[in-house]
């Protein structure tokens, strides 16, 4: 016996899927309606009107969408798409990918507080590029589930994958871009505990990766990583204030642990692990040797470079969050380290690499010989130091900058720099060596010290020698000079500044690499003695900042676990990932913005810090310049704001699988590209559109709200020209076949056009030949030219060129005798056929279907509906070009061979729908509620909504009226349900569009508020007052209100109706013996 599954499976939401899923769950069978949009709707959501009778094409599909979604037996599966398929007709296995919304379907109430406040715009796809939208989004107002997504790039960002932290650069600098500065510094400080001293003196590798760098300049990173930090600064209280706020929400207290920690060395390393490990609940003790934390942020960067108040304010809040820095508590002995491995459970070490590497030179023993790093020590401590008018310094690192622009600044008159490499190889960063030529510091590249020429016993100069190379075939150090190309050069001081290196006393239990390093696991941090780990420049050797700090999170990671008894390793090991390409989209070039310094002047004799930092004006326009690679920037702004908890940002996808008795192909068409006729301008001239963007400036709740004007600078167009057949048949494009559609969308979006029109528009369209084979389409062609004035060429037009100084377009085109003409256009609408989708290849392999010549869903010759495989049906433009009651008729067919097919399994898998026991509002005074609707601008573009709403409020019997931006709305029905629960209401008016339409749907919605269906009236003040007034928005006002008035007494007199059943007849009368009767 064949198996038969009392479900089915319609791909594709457009109007065909929502119809056929109807129809079907109507007639007994459970639906799953796929999409891989997060939405349903379908082109026909995008579209303004339908022709030939000028509906709003919304106001026909919001009730079928509000119908589907709250259908019990109709299951939506947005945001999916088939991986694979099984079984035969009446019993198939389908393999489902969900895809992360990141949002739960069930929390999120569609409030849209999470899309005010995300800080990431990009291109709407729904508004096809002609608006932006947010991150987090829905489809459009009216979409079903009205529930919102969040966009994510399969890939992370560049700048976050190079930092060696891993801070969320793009959601910091998404925040800047919506003057969010508080925000950003703290998304920052989640995962670096020093924003103002790495906006400061971070190499900020991020920068080298930016996307944007393919465009003009990458952006200024670090600039505005130092600007959040100057801001916080600057406005302390608002910091604290934010903070005494969220300590007012109730929140799990800190679990304190027993265990002890020791930190050895208050750099960037240890002090990032001591935040790390007491944010965690643990105790932990920070030893420096020094008499001011910090590290090599205190000691060895020079002030010029970082603000000392700075470092200082950001330790402050590491000691805040409990880390107890003890100073002057050197670790230098055996015993000392033994002591410390008795009273603490875990060590820390990172003590860093804050000895200078030796000058085994002649004369390096001389009075006068200094080493950089110490000498930037004395410097930073504030003593005194004596260097004489010109000195030497041998090294091309940054700590070699560092020496010579800080002797500049100590008085001495002139400084020169010696080092091996080129001045292409030198090691130190460009920006810094830059500033040393631009401050005077005199470089002597490919030089080498050869020996250091005292005179009793003190310097008197330094004899360097050329160095042909510096490393050997194998990259490793080996330095060669060629002979007799020595010179000497009169100093008063040498300072040595050639590397540096770990001072390992007292830490000899701890096993060294031959590299001078500690030898710690790469990943755990772990050295040879369970419960010492180690990182920072004592592992790596002399690196940055910011990498010290990554490794101070590494360690915190570890001591948890080895608290935990957790694998130190597990799941941390390194994945190359590939990094987020730019989205598609216009990249406006944009010089990035350069931070303000001291003039060369102002830097004479002082420490002051160079860069200045840029203004709130300068940091919001640089951060703007992110092409925000990563879509969501993960920002998190929108979990805080959301009160339902909905936001989900770890949410993975799913895996689905559904047994279904049949499948319905209904994923309609794709729009031709009209880039592939380059002789048109299309991308290449902003005023030259597609059809499908000009259907979305007609609409009113579009990017323009219905205002007819240009992209390039948004102007009223005067003369608009269509051209026909873009990518239909045209045999070159590979589309030989008509698109069955155009030439009457065409004429539609002309007539609407003109309709829309503050002035007289001329619009003239451009075509072959006029294929107007629809019911009533004629007549609308000829309407269109004799009442409107829409003005026919029959020819073929050869290009599109643009006047630069006026955006304006000039149509060159062959009239049909034969002469060559042009004509200038404010606007060019290109009419773009119809082709297949572009899924219809992967999804014909996966259900081993075929397809036709054009690559459409081949179907059977006398079953339209039948694709070449058994239980497998298609509807709509998927299976070739066609009109939207054609697609429905379709739709129906599908859904009717589906029943026939499964008809032994109908009702098998349903559930009937459980409404709340009617309120009985008999012997009650009426309490009426209105509801007034916007309609975008359809009536709210003629009508003054808001007086309507008031006048309504005045009228004898309503207890409550409201004005809608759409009232057909998922949210909006909601609204209505939560009125007449709270005001307890007993009838409802809704003034919107038509009933034909509608009515059903707001019935059934006060039903499920517990009232009647038929306590309910209808004002149309759409088509019998905006439409035909939209010249007169005073009398049409008044006439609206005049509608409500009369809706509202009649509403008053109604009372319930009972609803009843009968028995259906298992009979049909078919009149009519030919093809479609036979069939039928």
């Amino acid at each position: 016996m064949e198996k038969n599954i009392g479900a089915v499976m319609v791909v594709g939401a457009g109007i065909g899927g929502i119809q056929a899923s109807l129809d079907l769950a109507e007639s007994g069978f459970k639906v799953y309606l796929v999409d891989k949009k997060p939405g349903i709707g379908g082109v026909m959501a995008q579209l303004d009107k339908t022709f030939p009778t000028n509906d709003c094409s919304m106001c026909i599909l919001s009730p079928k969408l509000l119908g589907t979604g709250r259908n019990q037996n109709i299951e939506i599966m947005s945001y999916s798409e088939i991986e694979k398929v099984e079984g035969e007709a009446g019993d198939f296995k389908v393999a489902l990918r969900r895809k992360p919304r990141y949002i739960d379907l069930d929390k999120c109430t569609g409030c849209a507080e999470c899309a005010e406040n995300c800080p990431v715009e990009v291109l709407s796809e729904f508004e096809e590029g002609l608006a932006r939208r947010k991150a987090v989004y829905r489809l459009y107002p009216q979409v079903v589930p009205n529930v919102f997504t969040i966009e994510k790039n399969e890939n992370k960002p560049p700048c976050r994958l190079t930092c060696p932290a891993g801070v969320n650069v793009q959601g910091y600098i998404a925040l800047i871009s919506q003057g969010k500065f508080k925000e950003a510094y703290e998304l920052i400080r989640e995962r670096v505990p020093f924003p103002g001293v790495l906006g400061s003196i971070c190499h900020h590798p991020c920068e080298e990766k930016c996307n944007r760098k393919d465009f003009d300049e990458p952006l200024a990173i670090a600039s505005l990583k130092r600007f959040v930090a100057d801001y916080a600064v600057e406005h302390q209280e608002e910091l604290l204030s934010s903070k005494k706020d969220e300590e007012k929400e109730p929140k799990e207290p800190l679990k304190k642990r027993e265990e002890k920690i020791a930190i050895i060395g208050a750099g960037p390393a240890g002090l990032t692990a001591a935040y790390d490990l007491a944010n965690l609940g643990y105790m932990v003790t920070v030893f420096e040797v020094q008499s001011s934390p910090g590290g090599m942020m205190y000691s060895g960067i020079p002030g010029y470079r970082l603000s000392k108040e700075v470092l200082k304010g950001e330790i402050k809040q590491i000691e805040e969050a409990g880390v107890k820095i003890l100073l002057n508590t050197p670790i230098r002995s055996k015993k000392e380290f033994e002591k410390l491995r008795e009273d603490y459970q875990a060590i820390f070490i990172a003590i860093g690499a804050q000895r200078s590497k030796k000058l085994r030179v002649e004369g390096s023993d001389l009075k006068g010989v200094l080493y950089g790093i110490e000498f930037l020590k004395d410097i930073n401590m504030g003593k005194e130091v004596t260097l004489g008018e010109r000195v030497a310094v041998i090294g091309g690192g940054n700590v070699a900058i560092d020496v010579a622009l800080s002797s500049l600044r100590v008085g001495v008159k002139e400084v020169h720099l010696f080092c091996l490499e080129s001045r292409e190889e030198m090691p130190a960063f460009e920006w810094e060596i830059e500033e040393a030529i631009r401050e005077g510091v005199n470089l002597h590249c490919s030089r080498g010290p050869k020996r250091i020429i005292g005179k009793e016993g003190k310097i008197s100069g330094l004899e360097t020698i050329l160095c042909t190379s510096v490393f050997d075939a194998e990259g490793r150090f080996n330095p060669k000079f060629k002979e007799k190309t020595e010179s000497s050069i009169e100093v008063d001081t040498v300072i040595i500044a050639i590397g540096q290196e770990a001072d390992f006393v007292g830490f000899e239990e701890v096993k060294i690499t031959p590299y001078k390093t500690i030898d710690a696991d790469k990943i755990s941090l772990a050295t040879s003695i369970p419960g010492v780990f180690a990182g920072g420049d004592v592992v790596s050797g002399p690196a940055s900042a910011i990498e010290a700090i990554s490794q101070g999170h590494e360690a915190a990671i570890s001591i948890d676990r080895y608290f935990k008894s957790e694998d130190l390793i597990k799941g941390r090991e390194k994945v190359e990932e590939e990094a987020a390409k730019t989205p598609e989209q216009e990249v406006i070039l944009k010089k990035r913005e350069i931070m303000p310094t001291l003039t060369l002047e102002e830097r004479k004799g002082n420490f002051k810090e160079i860069e200045l930092g840029f203004t709130e004006e300068m940091a919001i326009d640089e951060a703007k310049r992110c092409l925000n690679c990563g879509i969501c920037s993960e920002c998190l702004e929108c979990v805080k704001i959301c009160k339902a908890e909905a936001v989900l940002h770890d949410m993975v996808e799913e895996k689905i699988e559904i047994e279904v008795g049949s499948i319905i192909l209904s994923f309609g068409f794709d729009e031709f590209n009209p880039k592939l006729k380059g002789e048109y301008g299309y991308g290449r001239f902003p005023n030259v559109i597609s059809s499908i963007e000009f259907e979305r400036i007609l609409s009113a709740s579009g990017p323009y709200e219905g205002n007819v004007s240009r992209p390039s600078d948004k102007k009223l167009p005067k003369k608009i020209a269509w051209i026909q057949c873009v990518g239909s048949r045209d045999i070159k494009s590979g589309y030989p076949y008509c698109s069955s559609v155009c030439c009457m969308y065409a004429t539609k979006e002309a007539v609407i056009a003109k309709e829309h029109a503050v002035s007289d528009l001329d619009c003239h369209i451009y075509f072959m030949d006029m294929r107007c084979f629809g019911k009533d389409f004629d007549k609308y062609y000829e309407r269109a030219e004799h009442e409107y004035g829409v003005e026919y060429r029959r020819c073929r037009v050869s290009s599109v060129e643009e006047d630069p100084r006026t955006n304006n377009l000039r149509i060159k085109y062959e009239t049909e005798e034969g002469d060559l003409k042009e004509e200038e256009y404010d606007l060019v609408v290109l009419s773009v056929g119809l082709t297949p989708s572009e899924d219809v290849l992967k999804i014909s392999e996966k259900l081993g279907i075929q397809l036709n010549e054009y690559n459409f869903i081949k179907s059977e010759e006398f079953s339209p509906v039948d694709t070449t495989k058994k239980g497998i049906y298609a509807c709509g433009a998927i299976l070739e070009p066609k009109d939207i009651p054609e697609t429905v008729t379709q739709a129906s067919g599908a859904a009717g061979r589906t029943s026939a097919l499964l008809s032994s399994a109908r009702g098998s898998l349903i559930k009937e729908k459980e409404y709340p026991p009617e309120i009985d509002v008999s012997g009650e005074p009426p309490r009426v509620g209105v509801f007034i609707c916007h309609c975008g601008i359809n009536i709210g573009g003629v009508v003054d909504v808001p007086s309507v709403v008031e006048y309504a409020k005045s009228l004898p019997g309503v207890n409550y009226a409201e004005g809608n931006l759409y009232t057909c709305s998922q949210d909006t029905q909601e609204k209505i349900k939560e009125a007449i629960k709270e005001h307890k209401l007993n009838r409802v008016v809704v003034a919107s569009c038509t009933p034909r339409t509608h009515e059903p749907l707001f019935q059934e919605t006060i039903r499920e508020a517990g009232l009647n269906p038929h306590l309910f009236e209808m004002a149309n003040i759409r088509d019998q007052d905006s439409w035909v007034h939209r010249r007169e928005p005073e009398k049409a006002t008044e006439k609206a209100k005049d509608l409500v008035r009369m809706a509202l007494a009649k509403a008053c007199l109604i009372q319930p109706l009972p609803s009843f059943s009968s028995e259906v007849i298992q009979k049909a009368l078919v009149i009519g013996g030919g093809l479609a009767g036979i069939v039928s």
